[in-house]
């Protein structure tokens, strides 16, 4: 792959600092650098179940009982949002034209 960097007058310095002191090109630079940030990146980062696992539930509802009651709130909720009593599927409404 090939790559084209613009880089600020600091990075530049430290680039052609690295360059005469190691006798790397700038690609093998470039390759070591990302080698390095990447295993550092990779150490810090928590496993994605870890991360999914530490945000779930973490903001609560405010109610203690929710994972027993988990099904009747539901119901409830969408009944609600239906406007239809909870309990059970219903029938489909016919359309009514006219």
């Amino acid at each position: 792959m090939r790559i084209n960097a613009r880089l600020d007058a600091d990075s530049g310095r430290q680039l052609k600092y690295l360059m005469e002191t190691t006798g790397l090109s700038v690609s093998d630079l470039v390759k070591a650098s990302l080698a390095h940030y990447y295993e550092a990146v990779r150490s810090e980062r928590p496993p994605r179940l870890a991360r999914l696992l530490a945000v779930a539930g973490s903001q609560g509802s405010g109610r203690g009982d929710l994972s027993v009651r988990s099904k009747q709130s539901l119901d409830e909720s969408l009944a609600v949002k239906h406007r239809v009593q909870s309990g059970g599927p219903r029938e489909p409404e016919t359309p009514k034209f006219g």
